[in-house]
């Protein structure tokens, strides 16, 4: 499976990025799926609809069908949160899979910069960043895009990935 991944501090523009990214790349006829890893408890659904009232009664799972879309929400219940390899294992094949986080695995990753936050890059202390992209100019020993520069970030991407 190819993976790459978007990574950075809070507000450096990574979910942009991401969502440019995959108008980008499926716009250029392939197929892309996305992870993205929550730091803090999130809920995709809403109290009072029977999946999550499914839910609240102490099911492991619910999985919701439509025609239009599937959507499984499992229960950890203080089970370990799954790694990055196993969650991959559950998706459909694709082209190429964009991970938003997960900035200490191992894989690929452009790192989203804005200057503005006052954040320091994690480039410089990481070599699985191979390229930032900034809404500043840098001085690094990889390559830098501005970060708005969609086609190239992916240009970039894609080339590493061989597609």
């Amino acid at each position: 499976m190819r993976l790459y991944g978007i990574v950075g501090w809070k507000n450096a523009g990574k979910t942009g990025l991401m969502e440019r990214l995959v108008t980008e790349i499926t716009g250029r006829g392939f197929t892309v799926s996305t992870v993205k890893h929550a730091h803090h408890t999130f809920d995709v659904d809403h109290p009072g609809k029977d999946s999550f009232r499914h839910r609240a009664a102490g099911a492991s799972e619910v999985l919701l069908a439509s025609r239009n879309r599937i959507a499984l929400m499992q229960e950890l219940r203080g089970a370990e949160e799954p790694d990055l390899t196993t969650l991959l294992a559950r998706l459909s094949p694709v082209d190429l899979v964009l991970v938003e986080g997960y900035k200490r695995d191992s894989h690929p990753k452009v790192e989203a910069h804005r200057a503005e936050t006052g954040n320091p890059l994690i480039a410089p202390d990481d070599l699985t960043v191979r390229a930032v992209a900034s809404d500043v100019p840098l001085d690094l020993d990889r390559p830098v895009f501005d970060l708005n520069d969609t086609t190239a970030v992916a240009d970039f991407i894609l080339a590493e990935v061989g597609l």
